[in-house]
């Protein structure tokens, strides 16, 4: 549905990007990639995504130091995927996050992410300025900047049952940001979300998807 375009960060840095939905739509959304890059799950996120009225571009984050990364869920394959994100500076992600934001002006403008991106997504909350609202699934990275203050409100989603996740780490975020809206899925995984992994949990996933789009529909409204 949709295709591939370059941006360029601030930086001079070129990456590319998947666009899908429609250019003249009122409302933009930057989708953050997993550790398997902009592969044919997140596209076909962003694809459901755009299909709610939103232009959505998810960045190429692996970009910096390998091209065209399309990754799987084995063993080797999420290997490699933390291999390639340890490349990658936070300052880095920062970038090319707000070059996709810029390429979504003057609309109001979202960011919801997965897994790392979870992560990113409230980074860019955190640290832009960039965004009306903000959304993090099952984001690790989160707990440890716990106490950046959000610029926009944020949505959290995280499952009971995240082995890389402890439920003490949520209620650590939720402890120190009592106002934003942290939701637990009971018996849910880590990537409970995505339909190619094993770990997928298609009533969790259902209600977080409902709930994303609500409050991404108050804030961008």
């Amino acid at each position: 549905m949709g295709e591939m375009i370059s941006l360029t960060a601030s930086c001079g840095h070129k990456f590319q990007a998947y666009a899908t939905g429609n250019e003249n739509a009122a409302r933009g959304l930057v989708v953050v990639q997993e550790i398997f890059g902009v592969n044919h799950h997140m596209r076909a996120v962003s694809d459901q995504l755009a299909s709610f009225g939103y232009r959505v571009l998810s960045p190429a984050l692996f970009d910096r130091v390998e091209r065209d990364v399309e990754l799987g869920y084995t063993s080797d394959e999420i290997q490699k995927g933390l291999a390639l994100r340890e490349k990658i500076t936070e300052d880095e992600v920062i970038r090319d996050i707000e070059a996709t934001a810029t390429k979504l002006a003057p609309r109001a403008v979202g960011i919801i992410g997965y897994c790392w991106g979870g992560t990113i997504a409230w980074w860019g909350a955190t640290r832009t300025k960039a965004f009306n609202a903000a959304v993090g699934w099952y984001g690790a990275g989160i707990a440890a900047s716990r106490h950046a203050v959000p610029h926009c409100p944020v949505q959290l989603h995280f499952g009971a049952a995240d082995q890389s996740i402890p439920l003490a780490d949520v209620e650590a975020i939720r402890k120190t940001h009592p106002n934003v809206p942290t939701y637990v899925y009971r018996d849910a995984g880590h990537g409970f979300g995505c339909e190619e992994r094993q770990s997928f949990d298609a009533r969790a996933n259902e209600i977080a998807l409902h709930r994303s789009l609500a409050f991404l529909a108050e804030h961008l409204s």
